[in-house]
């Protein structure tokens, strides 16, 4: 059977992106092959025409899914009426976020497990980790410069990934909104001591 041109890569994205949904909302080593290609409509077999390993479909899924994650914010903030870091903020320790861990920043969603993954996996993490940071450096008041500037953006970044992650580990939903709010009002006050 041919395909039309480019239907090769169109299939790889639409496994990757699957996966990345699939990745952040249940954790790497709770997806099978399997199942997420019958998720995709595709048989397992399927799978190696694409990926040599599901490593490599972990690191792309990373990879796709911090970029994805990163663009999102930057349209919310571009289209916020507030001041760009309160946006970032107030956008990334949202409800909507915390109950969303499929579409959401990938560092919130498999910090922990990135740890324990191979160098190139944990590569394509540090590099979408750097893109967030240089997008929240970018949001920081014009009275933070130099080296300033990527050091605070990384410690707002810790801050809310961690808010993020606690949130979503509580079980009570009080305490979960609770979180989200110190942590929005952490972040934001780390960026006004500047």
């Amino acid at each position: 059977m041919r395909y039309e041109k480019g239907h090769k890569e169109q299939t790889r994205q639409k496994i990757v992106e699957a996966a990345s949904e699939r990745f952040r909302a249940d954790g790497i080593d709770a997806v099978g092959v399997v199942s997420l290609m019958s998720d995709v409509g595709l048989t397992q077999g399927g799978f190696y025409n694409h990926f040599g390993s599901k490593e490599d479909l972990v690191r792309d899924s990373v990879a796709s899914a911090a970029t994805s994650a990163k663009d999102r914010m930057a349209v919310r903030v571009a289209g916020s009426r507030s001041e760009p870091h309160r946006a970032m903020v107030n956008t990334y320790l949202s409800a909507d976020h915390r109950d969303h861990p499929a579409s959401g920043c990938v560092a919130a969603a498999l910090a922990a497990e990135m740890g324990r993954r191979p160098e190139e996996t944990r590569a394509a993490f540090s590099e979408g980790y750097a893109e967030m940071v240089e997008l929240i450096a970018s949001t920081l008041p014009a009275s933070v410069r130099g080296k300033r500037r990527r050091t605070l953006a990384m410690s707002v970044f810790a801050s809310m990934v961690g808010s993020m992650s606690l949130s979503r580990a509580v079980a009570e939903q009080g305490l979960s909104d609770e979180v989200l709010t110190l942590g929005r009002q952490a972040a934001l006050a780390l960026i006004d001591a500047g």
